[in-house]
C-alpha cells in the first residue's frame, strides 16, 4: 500500500528526534507501534470477514447447484427403474419363446414319429 523505504524511515526519525525530544522519543515511538499494531489487527480482522462473507456466498451458489443435481439423481432412478421394466419383459418374452419352441419341438416329434421315413436306397 504505502512504500516507504529506509530514506524515508530515517528521515521521518530524524524529524521526530527533533520535533518531540529525545526524552519523550522512546515513549512516543511506542504509542505509535501500539497504534499501528491496532489498526493492523484490526486491518486483518476485517479482512477475515471479508474472506469468511466470500467462502459462505460460495458455499451458497454450490449448494444451489448439488440442489439442480438433484433433479438429476431423480432422471437417473427413474431410468434405472425403466431400464429394470425392459429387462423383466425381455426375459418373459424369452421365456415365451423358448416355451413356445418347445411345444413346437414336441409336436414336431409327436408327428416325426408318426410318420417315419425311410430310406429309398
Amino acid at each position: 500500500m504505502f512504500d516507504v523505504g529506509f530514506f524515508e524511515l530515517l528521515l521521518i526519525s530524524v524529524v521526530a528526534l527533533l520535533v518531540v525530544g529525545p526524552e519523550r522519543l522512546p515513549k512516543v515511538v511506542r504509542t505509535v507501534g501500539l497504534w499501528v499494531g491496532r489498526g493492523r489487527k484490526m486491518l486483518g480482522s476485517v479482512k477475515a470477514d471479508i474472506e469468511k462473507e466470500l467462502k459462505a456466498e460460495e458455499l451458497k451458489r454450490v449448494l444451489k447447484e448439488q440442489t439442480g443435481a438433484a433433479s438429476v439423481h431423480e432422471i437417473l432412478d427413474d431410468t434405472r427403474a425403466a431400464l429394470n421394466d425392459i429387462k423383466q419383459e425381455t426375459r418373459s418374452v424369452v421365456e415365451q419363446a423358448g416355451d413356445s419352441v418347445r411345444v413346437e419341438d414336441e409336436s414336431g416329434s409327436s408327428m416325426a414319429s408318426e410318420h417315419p421315413t425311410t430310406d429309398a436306397k
